[in-house]
């Protein structure tokens, strides 16, 4: 009985020591796939995914990062345009696409906060479909109005809409839209009853507010600023926490009396889930030194907007947070997709 008690303990030990190097062996050879993984990407061109329609904010950002990005990657980025229910067609393309860090999306508060709520059957899940790579700008939203509204500050356009019930019409770029959803916050807050108008995409909303078709809209300042300066619409105030360089003279929705307020856009770039945590580094990696460059800083500061980047746990902790918060907005106000 000894002599076998010797043997199995003997043989026990043997299988425990082959465990051992097995598992050594399987990390190491999980290491060095990590490392090929890393080393191989990028292997040809790379997709980078605006789920709304050229023009806009979204499409501005997608082009600067991209620039930056085929320099460093030595790859060059296309980018594409797949609009459609509130960027959710965009977005719901690149969760089936191949987890390799070749197809990108440029993940925006609209898509990743708002539409969970607005939308019960997404063809995505914000938190289970991507990996977060890195956020990159928050753009300001700023509040204009056509320059036949009288109201010259918030204040005034408040007085105004409650004493002219039904006639100041915004647009926005679509329903859930951070043009739709910056306005809703903001009624909500000020008691203001506007009509929403709802647009396919920023650019044709603009078109109409410079038209007069529109009295007002509360959408990125990289879209606005150019007719703010040409006197073709009037900023009243901006949603950040602080004044845009670009437009100093134009105060905060904080400052017109209302503190706490801020609606800003923050965009940043996912890939889907199950892309290597080496790829998502090196990406990583890369935008952050991307946007890093003064001179991007100082165009997206020229543009109403700042430079935004974090780790891809903080996105993720980010956008987390982001849906909590306006998901609860969505639900109180009753806001209806189309």
């Amino acid at each position: 009985m000894q002599k076998d008690l010797g043997v199995a303990t003997q043989a026990s030990g043997m299988t425990r020591r082959h465990v051992l190097m097995g598992a050594a062996a399987f990390g190491m050879s999980a290491t060095y796939s990590i490392r090929v993984a890393a080393q191989a990407y990028p292997s040809q061109n790379i997709l980078l995914v605006v789920p709304f329609t050229p023009g806009g904010s979204t499409d501005i950002l997608a082009r600067l990062l991209g620039q930056r990005l085929e320099v460093a990657l030595k790859y060059p980025v296309i980018i594409e345009s797949r609009p459609g229910a509130g960027g959710s067609v965009g977005v719901g393309s690149v969760a089936r696409a191949a987890a390799d860090g070749h197809t990108l999306v440029m993940g925006h508060i609209g898509t990743f906060a708002v539409n969970p709520a607005l939308y019960p059957k997404l063809p995505y899940d914000p938190m289970k479909s991507f990996e977060p790579v890195s956020g990159i700008a928050n753009v300001h939203n700023m509040l204009v109005v056509h320059p036949e509204v009288p109201a010259k500050t918030l204040q005034e356009l408040i007085d105004y809409a409650k004493q002219n019930p039904g006639k100041l019409n915004y647009a926005s770029g679509g329903i859930g839209s951070a043009a739709h959803i910056a306005m809703v916050a903001l009624a909500d807050r000020t008691g203001m009853n506007l009509t929403h108008v709802p647009y396919r995409g920023t650019a044709p909303a603009v078109t109409d507010l410079l038209g007069g078709r529109v009295q007002l809209t509360f959408t990125g300042a990289p879209n606005l600023l150019q007719h703010v300066e040409a006197g073709t619409m009037r900023a009243l105030a901006v949603s950040g926490s602080s004044r845009l360089k670009s437009a100093p003279n134009v105060p905060t929705v904080a400052e017109s009396g209302f503190p706490g307020f801020e609606a800003s856009q923050w965009y940043g770039i996912l890939v889907p889930a199950g892309t290597p945590k080496a790829v998502v580094d090196r990406l990583n990696t890369e935008i952050r030194a991307a946007m890093a460059a003064p001179e991007i800083a100082e165009r997206l500061s020229l543009e109403g907007a700042e430079v935004w980047t974090n780790t891809p746990a903080e996105f993720r902790d980010h956008i987390s947070k982001e849906m909590a918060r306006w998901g609860e907005l969505v639900k109180r106000t009753g806001i209806k997709p189309e």
